[in-house]
């Protein structure tokens, strides 16, 4: 089978030493699959594409072999402002996520304004057995429901994931890092009263630590709730 214009178009901005580097970020994908292409590239090829006989086709060709295809698939759907037919795409999407970087930055603008339905899809995919599905429901609670929609109800709902999976539980920690930055009285008493798994506990004080948003009073204190390696077994 012929190449498509878009698969032509992204062989042609390869670059090894970008492609060098993002494999060795992003450890799950193999080293053949990553072409080097930076992020503002693949997402002016997004806005180049979008709505086009090649962008409908190219979306529909699943699975993609590359991480670049699956980085620019993301960005399409990003462009999207229908939110039925955005989530629609997601939802078709989301099995096929294999990597962090293309689970963090899947951002579709139009999720801002429809926060109560985006809340219950999160929930959904929180309960997946995917890695990223649980992934990106937990980065969508983090963007819209920690500000002024704050709800520590979606707080505890996130605590009560359970996994064996890397990624899922430092997803865990940056939410609640974040949470502590922007809410710190409501979740210092999950650290003070140790409800969370110990690796997490640890990564969250880590992560918050390195944030600009605690301050040095609030760091010196975390630092005091770190569990020692005895008390992490």
């Amino acid at each position: 089978m012929a190449e498509s214009k878009i698969l032509q178009e992204l062989i042609a901005l390869r670059d090894d030493d970008v492609a060098d580097f993002n494999s060795r970020i992003i450890p799950d994908i193999s080293r053949g699959s990553v072409l080097g292409i930076k992020t503002p590239a693949l997402k002016a090829m997004a806005k180049k594409y979008y709505g086009s006989k090649e962008a409908e086709e190219f979306m529909g060709d699943l699975p993609h072999k590359l991480f670049e295809e699956n980085q620019l698939h993301v960005f399409l759907i990003a462009l999207n402002k229908d939110f039925d037919l955005c989530m629609k795409q997601t939802l078709e999407f989301l099995p096929y996520i294999n990597n962090w970087a293309t689970c963090d930055q899947f951002s579709p603008k139009v999720f801002a304004k429809h926060k109560e339905e985006i809340k219950e899809y999160c929930l959904k995919w929180m309960q997946s057995d995917e890695t990223y599905t649980i992934r990106f429901g937990i980065l969508n609670l983090m963007r819209y429901f920690l500000k002024e929609d704050f709800d520590f109800d979606l707080v505890l709902r996130v605590v009560e994931v359970k996994s064996s999976e890397y990624y899922v539980n430092m997803m865990i920690s940056w939410y609640l890092a974040t949470a502590l930055a922007y809410r710190y009285e409501d979740i210092i008493p999950l650290l003070e009263d140790r409800k969370l798994d110990p690796w997490i506990h640890n990564k969250t004080i880590s992560k918050a630590r390195d944030s600009y948003r605690i301050t040095g009073e609030q760091k010196v204190y975390l630092k005091s709730l770190a569990l020692s390696a005895k008390e992490r077994r």
